[in-house]
């Protein structure tokens, strides 16, 4: 079964309001695991695996790219 997002959540004028909206789910620990956040901002809202790694960037202020280039 192909799943298809919302239109409201489709690439578009709209998509930065999404990735705020995501930056606050990531840091929401009530959210669950950060496993179970990646999972659904992927498979369930559509995000790419690159929006997502910039999301999660700008929720460790930066220390996810640090961590990767150290």
């Amino acid at each position: 079964m192909k799943k298809t997002i919302k239109k409201k959540y489709a690439p578009g004028t709209k998509r930065q309001k999404i990735l705020d909206t995501a930056l606050k789910f990531i840091l929401d620990p009530r959210a669950g695991t950060q496993n179970s956040k990646h999972t659904f901002l992927v498979e369930e809202i559509g995000l790419t695996e690159t929006e997502y790694l910039e999301v999660l960037n700008k929720a460790t202020n930066g220390g996810l790219v640090d961590s990767a280039w150290n």
